[in-house]
């Protein structure tokens, strides 16, 4: 169940409720009881960080490591594409 945050807007009290996603928004201030509790837009408990952290739960098998796949593949394209400039230029140069 998510916890929501409320506000007074009398009071200005800060208020956390756990409550079903289905359940009423609370409007009863629990401080000075006014009619005036307004529901925050605040952030989620959890973050998710780190690089791939779907991509490499969910996958098996060869599928499981495509972003180094694809990272290597880069890398290996761009070295082979400046030995080959390299090249070009020592032939002009003769």
């Amino acid at each position: 169940m998510p916890i929501y945050e409320y506000v007074c807007g009398a009071c200005g009290n800060a208020h956390e409720a756990l409550q079903k996603i289905s359940d009423a928004p609370l409007t009863d201030c629990p401080e000075c009881g006014a009619k005036s509790l307004k529901k925050k837009v605040s952030a989620p408990a959890f973050r998710l960080a780190g690089s791939g952290w779907y991509e490499t739960d969910f996958k098996t098998g060869a599928k499981k490591n495509l972003a180094n796949d694809s990272g290597s593949g880069s890398d290996s394209g761009s070295s082979s594409a400046s030995s080959s400039a390299s090249s070009a230029k020592s032939s002009s140069a003769d």
